[in-house]
């Protein structure tokens, strides 16, 4: 086991240590989401957003949820171990998101849509009604 542990571990590549990485909020620009929801029902919701650079790639969701209120924003990582070029606002990334409806009259998205010359957060709000 010694032999093996020895071996393994002489194989990991060190190189890695120089990525630089950071994580961004880039802004929603559409969303595909129903008019209404059903009750107890699993449903898919698309956002679309540009990608800044081809150093951006898609990392996830940032979700919060406070009572019937749900805000939505797109992560992006961003690796820097290059000179990164800029991507103009031509080709939309669709990515989606699966919300599973639960008890609630009707649920209120916020989606983050960037930031106001001030600096305040702007978001795309949209109520969807809950039906039985």
């Amino acid at each position: 086991m010694i032999i093996l542990s020895c071996c393994l571990t002489s194989c990991l590549d060190d190189d890695d240590a120089g990525i630089n990485f950071f994580y961004e909020l880039v802004p929603i620009q559409e969303v595909d989401i129903p008019d209404q929801f059903t009750r107890g029902e699993d449903y898919e919701i698309t956002v679309s957003y540009f990608r800044p650079s081809d150093c951006h790639s898609f990392s996830g969701f940032d979700y919060n949820r406070l009572s019937n209120e749900r805000t939505v924003s797109i992560v992006n990582v961003v690796v820097n171990d290059r000179v990164c070029e800029n991507l103009e606002e031509t080709d939309l990334i669709e990515v989606s998101l699966n919300f599973l409806v639960g008890f609630e009259d009707s649920y209120i998205f916020r989606f983050w849509q960037g930031r106001n010359d001030q600096g305040e957060n702007q978001f795309l709000t949209i109520e969807v009604p809950v039906v039985e």
